[in-house]
């Protein structure tokens, strides 16, 4: 479902959606999304001063709540 999220919101912001790829590592407490996107559109996913990919943590944050998981979103390039 985050996996789901991550790549619908990269996708809708980036010029190349072919590109974004999002990759799931599991933990015992916590799971580590790893988004990668092409490296000309990686300004859009950041955002001026990170708001955009603070925005998108914050979202990731409430959509996993339920869960008692802690999610980490990291933007690879």
């Amino acid at each position: 479902m985050e996996k789901d999220l991550v790549e619908y919101i990269a996708k809708s912001l980036v010029d190349d959606p072919s590109a974004v790829q999002v990759n799931v590592i599991e933990g015992e407490k916590s799971t580590i999304l790893e988004l990668r996107v092409a490296p000309d559109d990686i300004g859009k996913v950041i955002g001026k001063q990170g708001r955009i990919a603070k925005a998108i943590r914050t979202i990731l944050q409430a959509a996993t709540v339920t869960t008692g998981k802690r999610t980490v979103l990291e933007i690879l390039d």
